[in-house]
Parts: C-alpha cells; sequence; structure tokens
C-alpha cells in the first residue's frame, strides 16, 4: 500500500520561539489518531527524539513533527562538552538553552547527551587532561559543576558517561587490546585509568542527589560475536561499579541498529534482563536502522524489512524491561545517516531508518513502533 502524503497546515508562529515555534495535528488516514509518545504513554512507556535547536528555530516541519510527535527530547550535540565549553572557562550556553525553551513550552523534558566522551571535546581539553591527574579532576569537576547547576530545573536524566567500552575484533571500528581491558582509549582513560567512570559517576551525584545517572554505550544490539563480547564488557563494567557502590541509575542502549546484521530478540531480552537483576534501569536512547548498501528492493520492500527488525527489537527490549526509547530523529531527511560520509548511502539514496520519510511520510517503521509499545504483534 502506497503511504499517504502528510498534510502540513498553517504554522503558528512565536516571536520568543522563532517561526518553527508551534506544531500541528497530524491525522493522516493510514495510521492511528494519536501521536507516538501517547500511544507509548498509555502503556506505561516514554517515546522521545533527538533534535538541535538550529532545527526547531528553522525548520517548521521539522519543529511540528518533534511537537507531536515526542514526550521527551535529547540534544544532538548542544549539550556536548565541545559546545559548553569551547574555550576554558568560558561556557556558551546558548544553543542549549534555545533548545530548553522550546521544551519548556512545550512540557516536554530534556535528557542530557554527554557529560564525559571521547569525542566533542574541544581542542584544549586532550591536552589539559595530559597534564596530570590534578589538573584533569579540575577540569572535569569545572565542567560539572557549571553545566549540572546550570541546567538543573529542566534536565533530570544524564548521560554522565558514553561509549566507554571499547569495540572488539571484528567491530565496525575495532580498537586494539592495550592497557585499557575492557575499556576504550581515551584522554580521559589515560588522565585517570579506569577510575575517570567512577569519579564522574561520584562527581554528578555530588552535585544533584535525584538525578538519574546513565551510562551510555552502543554496539551491543547484534547477533555476531562482537556484540557478544562487547555486551561481556559493558556487563563486566557494570558489575564492577555496583561492587564498588558506584551511584550509577541506568544504562542508555543506543541502538543504532544496522540490517547487515543478525537480530536474535531472545538473547537482547536476556541482555536486557541481566542489566535490570544489577537494579539498573534501561533506556533506548539513539534508535535508528542504517539499511545495506546498496539497499535492496523498492521503498515499500525496504521500509517493511526496517519496520520488521524495530518491531522485533523493540519488543525484545520492552519484554526485558526497557520502559524508554528514543530516536536518533524523526525524519529520515535530517538523519545523521545521510549527513555523515562514513555510513551513508551512495548519492540520490538515503537510509529510511527513522519513523518518516524525506517526504514527511508516516513510514511503517512507525506503526511498527506503536504496535510494540501496545503489546502487538507486527501488522
Amino acid at each position: 500500500m502506497a503511504l499517504a502524503r502528510r498534510a502540513l497546515g498553517p504554522l503558528l508562529l512565536s516571536p520568543l520561539l522563532g517561526r518553527a515555534a508551534l506544531g500541528q495535528s497530524f491525522t493522516p488516514a493510514s495510521a492511528p489518531d494519536r501521536p507516538l509518545f501517547e500511544i507509548a504513554q498509555s502503556r506505561g512507556f516514554t517515546y522521545g527524539c533527538a533534535v538541535t535547536a538550529e532545527l526547531l528555530a528553522d525548520e517548521p516541519e521539522f519543529a511540528a513533527l518533534v511537537a507531536q510527535e515526542a514526550g521527551l527530547l535529547v540534544p544532538e550535540y548542544e549539550a556536548k562538552f565541545a559546545t559548553l565549553q569551547p574555550e576554558e572557562g568560558r561556557f556558551d550556553t546558548a544553543p542549549l538553552d534555545a533548545l530548553l525553551r522550546w521544551a519548556q513550552h512545550f512540557r516536554k523534558p530534556v535528557r542530557g547527551h554527554a557529560l564525559i566522551w571521547h569525542n566533542s571535546l574541544p581542542d584544549w581539553v586532550p591536552p589539559a587532561l595530559a597534564e596530570g591527574r590534578s589538573r584533569a579532576q579540575r577540569v572535569m569537576e569545572a565542567h560539572f559543576d557549571r553545566v549540572l547547576a546550570h541546567t538543573r530545573a529542566q534536565i533530570r536524566d544524564w548521560d554522565v558517561v558514553n561509549e566507554p567500552i571499547a569495540n572488539p575484533p571484528g567491530s565496525d571500528v575495532p580498537e586494539p587490546a592495550g592497557n585499557a581491558g575492557d575499556l576504550r582509549d581515551t584522554p580521559w582513560l589515560r588522565a585517570f585509568g579506569p577510575d575517570y567512570i567512577p569519579m564522574a559517576f561520584r562527581a554528578a551525584r555530588q552535585r544533584d542527589l535525584t538525578l538519574r545517572l546513565t551510562l551510555n554505550d552502543y554496539g551491543v544490539e547484534a547477533d555476531s560475536p562482537q556484540a557478544e563480547e562487547k555486551r561481556r564488557r559493558l556487563l563486566r563494567l557494570l558489575r564492577g561499579l555496583r561492587a564498588q557502590n558506584v551511584p550509577l541509575d541506568a544504562v542508555g542502549i543506543q541502538a543504532h541498529l544496522q540490517m547487515r546484521e543478525a537480530f536474535n530478540p531472545a538473547l537482547f531480552t536476556a541482555f536486557v534482563r541481566e542489566i535490570r537483576a544489577l537494579g539498573l534501569q534501561v533506556l533506548i536512547t539513539e534508535l535508528d536502522v542504517r539499511e545495506v548498501k546498496p539497499p535492496a528492493g523498492d521503498f515499500v520492500a525496504r521500509d517493511a524489512a526496517v519496520a520488521q527488525r524495530v518491531h522485533a527489537f523493540a519488543s525484545a527490549a520492552f519484554e526485558g524491561g526497557a520502559r524508554t526509547l528514543l530516536t536518533w530523529g524523526i525524519s529520515d531527511r535530517w538523519s545523521w545517516l545521510h549527513r555523515e560520509a562514513t555510513v551513508a548511502l551512495d548519492p540520490g539514496d538515503v537510509h529510511r531508518g527513522l519513523p518518516y520519510d524525506w517526504e514527511l511520510n508516516r513510514k511503517q517503521m512507525w506503526r511498527a513502533l506503536a504496535r510494540a509499545f501496545l503489546g502487538q504483534p507486527p501488522g
């Protein structure tokens, strides 16, 4: 069945929030009238997506989709170290503040991403960390002081440490074994050793006693030897942190899925349950789908394959105990999957890996998510 083109009504403008501020109702005949976040909410789940302040301000259709469909937001880049503190001691919160104002207007909570990561570091940080442990600790604590105080009123969940686990052999970007053991070799690891992870969580807890503290990583979803090894590494880290009484509340599983990889729902459900058995919540934080290159079939066939994978994955995650799912964007038009050359398809084609396509049609992936939230089999 061909997908119906979505009708976009006239936008309401707000001088405070920018020309793309207010959303409209979407009621295509080919899908339930309720937005995805309401469908999720009706069963005790949370659905949200990644956004940027620039798109919210400059792309009315993007802003309208997010306003309608998402119940939780996460900034793609506005809360990363390089954006917030481009020079030592000079903080720039303007992009994040714009996003937070938009979210507040629509009464949508925001989660933070990410305090400690090896990427998105400004040029001054790696040499500062290399000056020694005490200097590195001052860098970490000064950043936490300012950022957590500034965002306290609106951000109640942070990815405190992002992507700490090293990628095993066979991964897209494997990392050679070394002194890091299970951990990725980063400027933070070189400055502190493995202690940087408990240090970061303890520093965050000291500054905010009720903040949900999350460790976020990827590459643990597939039924493959490398994903199995990364699952083992992540579980070893989590058990070690629990044994040290590190204040950790949740684990984020990014779920940048790849169609070339096999997926075993029972295996993934068991993994989520192992994390839950440690007393930790599980969030799916960055879901999207990368197709094979070149993709096989027409749009209908491709969308059906993506939807089947997404339904299987989301259902397995929910069966294991995950209650929150975010997609990394809302529409293929604005996805990193076509902006990033290392993962993009050939010119003239884009991955169909998000709930809405380039022309803002609701795709079968949207319906797959809705049915997974409702506990229904794939349609």
